[in-house]
């Protein structure tokens, strides 16, 4: 449906050429300050517009907030929030009313609902995330303030150009199985790399690569589709940092459970990895398994390695949880492409209107601020949990 989330509650709101689109937010902590410039910094960074590399649409996505907060500090009630749409363009997608567009919605929501939205993708199109990203924020900030937690998403991939992350000899001594001579599927050069990103570097660029050499080269390869009215795909990496140990419900609710179903609600995503993901499948557990170490420190347990991604059983373990989603190119372009009308005859379908040739660099914020609303569910459920067991009378 149209919600997302257990104690803290999002609800979206809006197709793509509808007079606004936002969202109401249940289960948001009272007291804490609040304010519209706390949400516009993400949904800034989501905005089309921003270059040449995405759709020339021009939104501000100034974001309103209607309810829940009074003074700039939460009330502990629902937080309604508004973004009005305002560069609409529905004449764009009049001769797009007989075909069913390659690869959209278009017809599964007629066969689903027998009507469809006549303009654009509506409740498929990316400008329903702004009522995710808008909630996402205010989660971010509470994390942030009250754990410390900081979650930094990047461009890693577009196309067939990727960032080189310190590859270890796991790829090519799989595809010779002789020998049990594997190295850890993720190497110490690449969690550090995790640990260390900012979401100030990752911003330097356009494209949202914090690899500079990468970075010219996606750019030149999505301004390539571009003008051959075409569009690419890419991948978006994701690490969330200083995340508190025991998030995640058995079974059916693990931690990366519901970060796939967060990710895979995205409009365009077509994968999600976590930890090690594909590479960890091809070594034995000894390269594989993650040994406890005591940090000397805290105190505390941890690991001496990361390929599981920060959790174990569905549950987290205070290392860094990091994922990767994939995001399929754009199904709306320019270039003529031959299919079938609605009657069933055929045609050749052009497609107009202002769409990204890629989506990654304006996912940045989206997979951020999903993970973020994960996160601050899980949060409260597992606190939740550990205020109850401390009233018993022998709670350890």
């Amino acid at each position: 449906m149209s919600s997302f989330g257990t104690l803290f509650k999002v609800t979206t709101y809006g197709e793509s050429h509808c007079r606004s689109v936002g969202c109401i937010v249940e289960g948001c902590p009272p007291g804490m300050n609040l304010t519209e410039e706390d949400v516009q910094v993400q949904l800034t960074r989501r905005r089309p517009g921003q270059s040449s590399l995405t759709t020339p649409r021009n939104e501000k996505d100034r974001v309103h907030i209607q309810s829940g907060t009074e003074f700039g500090v939460t009330l502990g009630t629902p937080v309604g929030m508004m973004v009005l749409n305002q560069d609409q363009k529905p004449h764009d997608y009049s001769d797009m009313d007989n075909y069913p567009r390659p690869s959209h919605a278009d017809f599964t929501y007629l066969e689903k609902y027998g009507v469809k939205a006549s303009s654009g993708g509506g409740r498929s199109s990316a400008r329903e995330t702004i009522g995710r990203v808008a909630a996402g924020a205010i989660a971010e900030k509470y994390l942030r303030e009250a754990f410390g937690i900081e979650i930094v998403a990047f461009v890693s991939a577009v196309g067939k150009i990727a960032i080189p992350l310190h590859q270890t000899k796991t790829s090519s001594s799989a595809a010779n199985d002789e020998t049990d001579d594997y190295d850890s599927p993720v190497t110490p050069e690449y969690l550090k790399f995790l640990d260390e990103i900012t979401r100030e570097e990752v911003d330097k660029t356009t494209i949202r690569c914090p690899h500079a050499e990468a970075a010219n080269r996606m750019s030149e390869r999505i301004t390539r589709a571009r003008d051959n009215h075409d569009s690419i795909g890419g991948t978006v990496t994701c690490v969330i940092r200083n995340v508190p140990t025991g998030l995640g419900e058995p079974c059916f609710d693990k931690i990366e459970a519901k970060l796939a179903h967060a990710m895979m609600s995205i409009p365009a995503t077509k994968s999600f990895e976590i930890g090690s993901g594909r590479e960890g499948c091809k070594v034995p557990g000894s390269a594989h398994n993650d040994p406890f170490v005591r940090n000397p420190v805290t105190g505390k347990l941890g690991t001496s390695s990361n390929n599981s991604g920060g959790t174990q059983g569905g549950i987290s373990n205070g290392e860094n949880i990091y994922f990767t989603v994939g995001f399929k190119s754009p199904a709306t372009i320019g270039k003529e492409q031959p299919t079938t009308r609605y009657d069933g005859s055929g045609g050749v379908l052009a497609a107009k209107g202002r769409h990204d040739p890629c989506v990654v660099p304006r996912a940045i914020p989206i997979v951020e601020t999903m993970a973020a609303l994960v996160v601050m569910d899980a949060v409260m459920i597992q606190q939740s949990r550990n205020a109850t067991r401390n009233l018993l009378p022998n709670a350890m």
